[in-house]
Protein backbone atom coordinates (compact mmCIF):
# COMPACT_ATOMS: atom_id res chain seq x y z
CA UNK A 1 0.00 0.00 0.00
CA UNK A 2 1.36 3.39 -1.01
CA UNK A 3 2.65 5.63 1.80
CA UNK A 4 2.34 9.43 1.90
CA UNK A 5 5.20 11.43 0.39
CA UNK A 6 4.26 14.64 2.25
CA UNK A 7 4.19 15.13 6.01
CA UNK A 8 1.32 16.74 7.90
CA UNK A 9 3.43 19.89 8.35
CA UNK A 10 4.35 20.06 4.64
CA UNK A 11 0.73 19.57 3.65
CA UNK A 12 -0.57 22.18 6.13
CA UNK A 13 2.04 24.68 4.90
CA UNK A 14 1.09 24.04 1.26
CA UNK A 15 -2.62 24.50 2.01
CA UNK A 16 -2.03 27.72 3.94
CA UNK A 17 0.17 29.15 1.17
CA UNK A 18 -2.15 28.20 -1.70
CA UNK A 19 -5.59 28.43 -0.09
CA UNK A 20 -5.44 31.15 2.58
CA UNK A 21 -9.19 31.76 2.12
CA UNK A 22 -9.82 28.43 3.86
CA UNK A 23 -8.92 30.07 7.15
CA UNK A 24 -10.76 33.38 6.91
CA UNK A 25 -12.36 34.03 10.28
CA UNK A 26 -10.03 31.56 12.00
CA UNK A 27 -8.49 28.19 11.26
CA UNK A 28 -11.05 25.43 11.85
CA UNK A 29 -9.70 22.61 9.64
CA UNK A 30 -6.73 20.62 10.91
CA UNK A 31 -4.95 17.65 9.38
CA UNK A 32 -4.53 15.26 12.30
CA UNK A 33 -2.73 12.42 10.56
CA UNK A 34 -1.68 10.74 7.35
CA UNK A 35 -1.20 7.06 6.64
CA UNK A 36 -1.00 4.68 3.69
CA UNK A 37 -3.83 5.90 1.41
CA UNK A 38 -5.54 7.67 4.36
CA UNK A 39 -5.88 11.07 6.01
CA UNK A 40 -7.66 12.19 9.18
CA UNK A 41 -9.01 15.72 9.53
CA UNK A 42 -10.80 17.62 12.28
CA UNK A 43 -13.26 20.45 11.85
CA UNK A 44 -13.34 22.45 15.06
CA UNK A 45 -16.78 23.47 16.23
CA UNK A 46 -17.81 27.03 15.37
CA UNK A 47 -21.16 28.83 15.47
CA UNK A 48 -20.50 29.85 11.84
CA UNK A 49 -21.14 26.23 10.80
CA UNK A 50 -24.53 25.95 12.51
CA UNK A 51 -27.84 25.88 10.71
CA UNK A 52 -31.29 26.53 12.19
CA UNK A 53 -32.19 23.78 14.62
CA UNK A 54 -28.74 23.71 16.23
CA UNK A 55 -27.10 21.19 13.93
CA UNK A 56 -23.94 21.50 11.87
CA UNK A 57 -24.66 22.49 8.29
CA UNK A 58 -24.44 20.22 5.27
CA UNK A 59 -22.09 22.63 3.45
CA UNK A 60 -19.64 22.53 6.36
CA UNK A 61 -19.61 18.71 6.23
CA UNK A 62 -19.20 18.75 2.44
CA UNK A 63 -16.28 21.18 2.71
CA UNK A 64 -14.64 19.00 5.37
CA UNK A 65 -15.00 15.90 3.19
CA UNK A 66 -13.67 17.69 0.10
CA UNK A 67 -10.71 19.07 2.04
CA UNK A 68 -9.95 15.62 3.49
CA UNK A 69 -9.99 14.05 0.02
CA UNK A 70 -7.75 16.79 -1.35
CA UNK A 71 -5.36 16.28 1.57
CA UNK A 72 -5.10 12.50 1.15
CA UNK A 73 -4.52 12.85 -2.60
CA UNK A 74 -1.84 15.53 -2.29
CA UNK A 75 -0.15 13.65 0.55
CA UNK A 76 0.37 10.80 -1.92
CA UNK A 77 1.11 12.63 -5.20
CA UNK A 78 2.81 15.77 -3.88
CA UNK A 79 1.84 19.45 -4.02
CA UNK A 80 -0.35 19.64 -7.13
CA UNK A 81 -2.61 22.67 -6.64
CA UNK A 82 -4.63 22.00 -9.80
CA UNK A 83 -6.04 18.62 -8.77
CA UNK A 84 -9.79 19.27 -8.78
CA UNK A 85 -12.99 17.62 -7.58
CA UNK A 86 -14.99 16.12 -10.45
CA UNK A 87 -17.63 14.44 -8.31
CA UNK A 88 -18.70 14.49 -4.68
CA UNK A 89 -21.67 12.54 -3.36
CA UNK A 90 -22.71 12.83 0.28
CA UNK A 91 -25.21 10.88 2.32
CA UNK A 92 -26.25 12.53 5.57
CA UNK A 93 -26.87 9.72 8.05
CA UNK A 94 -27.69 11.46 11.33
CA UNK A 95 -27.91 14.91 12.87
CA UNK A 96 -24.50 16.07 14.12
CA UNK A 97 -24.43 17.95 17.39
CA UNK A 98 -22.70 21.32 17.79
CA UNK A 99 -19.23 19.82 18.37
CA UNK A 100 -16.07 18.95 16.42
CA UNK A 101 -16.33 16.65 13.39
CA UNK A 102 -13.75 14.13 12.20
CA UNK A 103 -13.18 13.02 8.62
CA UNK A 104 -11.45 9.75 7.76
CA UNK A 105 -10.50 9.87 4.07
CA UNK A 106 -9.45 6.72 2.26
CA UNK A 107 -8.21 6.40 -1.31
CA UNK A 108 -9.82 3.52 -3.17
CA UNK A 109 -7.93 4.18 -6.42
CA UNK A 110 -5.02 6.48 -7.12
CA UNK A 111 -4.30 6.58 -10.83
CA UNK A 112 -2.33 8.94 -13.04
CA UNK A 113 -5.38 11.00 -14.03
CA UNK A 114 -8.12 10.10 -11.50
CA UNK A 115 -8.33 9.48 -7.78
CA UNK A 116 -11.39 7.89 -6.19
CA UNK A 117 -12.01 7.78 -2.47
CA UNK A 118 -14.46 7.78 0.37
CA UNK A 119 -14.77 9.84 3.52
CA UNK A 120 -16.53 8.87 6.72
CA UNK A 121 -17.51 11.79 8.95
CA UNK A 122 -17.95 11.04 12.65
CA UNK A 123 -18.38 12.89 15.91
CA UNK A 124 -17.27 11.96 19.41
CA UNK A 125 -20.18 10.68 21.49
CA UNK A 126 -22.32 9.62 18.53
CA UNK A 127 -22.63 5.96 17.60
CA UNK A 128 -21.78 5.53 13.92
CA UNK A 129 -21.05 8.03 11.16
CA UNK A 130 -22.94 11.27 10.62
CA UNK A 131 -22.17 11.27 6.88
CA UNK A 132 -20.59 9.14 4.18
CA UNK A 133 -19.00 10.65 1.08
CA UNK A 134 -17.64 9.29 -2.17
CA UNK A 135 -15.52 11.54 -4.35
CA UNK A 136 -13.51 11.59 -7.56
CA UNK A 137 -10.68 13.99 -8.34
CA UNK A 138 -9.04 14.81 -11.65
CA UNK A 139 -5.25 14.92 -11.46
CA UNK A 140 -3.55 17.15 -14.04
CA UNK A 141 -0.92 15.56 -16.28
CA UNK A 142 2.65 15.90 -15.06
CA UNK A 143 4.73 18.26 -17.16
Amino acid sequence: MQKPIMSVTELENFMEANFPQMHEGGKLNHIEGLGPMTARMRLLYSDRNLRPGGTLSGPSMMALADYAMYAVILAHIGPVALAVTTNLNINFLRKPEPADLFAEAKLLKLGKRLAVGEVTITQDGLDGPVAHVTSTYSIPPRT
